[in-house]
Order: structure tokens, then C-alpha cells, then sequence
């Protein structure tokens, strides 16, 4: 079986942030909508998870 961390699993998106910044050891979950944005005329932001996150929505890449 394929190692369940967030890094693995093909919800994750690794190669930008919210702010098109790259990052080393992070990435983003696609697996739900972006979350709140923090006012009315901002964007929704996707959640950053760690590459060693795990959640019970992994779906092996």
C-alpha cells in the first residue's frame, strides 16, 4: 500500500501556495472547496497542508 501522507495522495497540489509563492515541505488539498476568504471581495484560500499531513479523505495519487 502507497504511504498516506497528503504528498501521496492526489488531492495534493505541491508546487504553489495561496500566493503563488513556492514551497519547500507544503502543498495545497484540492480534495474540498477553498475555505472562507477573510473579506467579501478577497478570494477563498485552499487549505496548505504539510507533505507529511494525513487525513481520511487520501485517495492514492
Amino acid at each position: 500500500m502507497a504511504d498516506s501522507s497528503c504528498a501521496d495522495c492526489a488531492f495534493f497540489e505541491d508546487h504553489k501556495s495561496n500566493n503563488k509563492a513556492d514551497l519547500s515541505d507544503a502543498g495545497l488539498c484540492r480534495f474540498n472547496p477553498p475555505i472562507s476568504q477573510p473579506s467579501a471581495d478577497a478570494r477563498g484560500l485552499w487549505p496548505v497542508v504539510k507533505n507529511d499531513d494525513w487525513c481520511g479523505h487520501f485517495d492514492a495519487a
